[in-house]
């Protein structure tokens, strides 16, 4: 029986798509099989989708805006102290990138590409709220003085390295929380006003 109900064919195929991602990453994602798992022709896709690359970038959206919601429930919940806000980002950040690494690689390969403004807009959304925090952590004292951009850059970095040996299977899963933790404290360490 298709998962296609009347009304909802995009958002059927952008659940296939984001299941079928997961599962075998970029290269087996194709319209016609998202048609076929949907049960609809194989040229229905294409009133959505007016090919692979804009079912590639309407995930992309979709992950910038779901890593946006997740990086704002952890600081929502992590309260005032800046050391517990920085924490609460880059465990929601590690999360995201090491449960939805294929997304997490399409999204950032989508960022950059030409006629990428719809997807590199979503992008500013996470990646604003990473900056507003360095901002912030600049402006209690807790971080030296300085363009908070490169200073997210080298967090953005950090965390990116320890997901990439994680999803490597470099790192076992067990010791992220404590590497996370590592890396925060050296990146305040580091950045801290003198």
């Amino acid at each position: 029986m298709p998962a296609y109900h009347h009304g909802n064919l995009r958002a059927t195929l952008l659940d296939a798509a984001e299941r079928r991602l997961r599962q075998h990453g970029t290269e087996q994602l194709s319209l016609r099989e998202l048609a076929r798992e949907a049960g609809v022709s194989h040229a229905a896709p294409r009133r959505h989708f007016e090919d692979r690359q804009a079912l590639f970038d309407a995930l992309a959206e979709i992950g910038f805006a779901r890593l946006h919601t997740e990086l704002r429930v952890a600081l929502d919940v992590a309260g005032d102290d800046f050391g517990a806000r920085l924490h609460a980002v880059a465990a929601a950040y590690l999360r995201f990138a090491t449960e939805d690494a294929a997304l997490l690689e399409l999204m950032y390969a989508g960022k950059h590409r030409d006629g990428a403004g719809p997807v590199a807009d979503a992008a500013a959304l996470p990646f604003g709220l990473m900056n507003d925090l360095i901002i912030e952590g600049q402006k209690q004292g807790v971080l030296e003085p300085g363009d908070p951009h490169r200073e997210g850059v080298v967090l953005l970095a950090t965390l990116q390295g320890i997901a990439a040996l994680t999803n490597g299977n470099l790192v076992v899963p067990e010791l992220l929380d404590g590497i996370m933790e590592t890396a925060v404290g050296q990146f305040m360490r580091g950045s801290r006003r003198r």
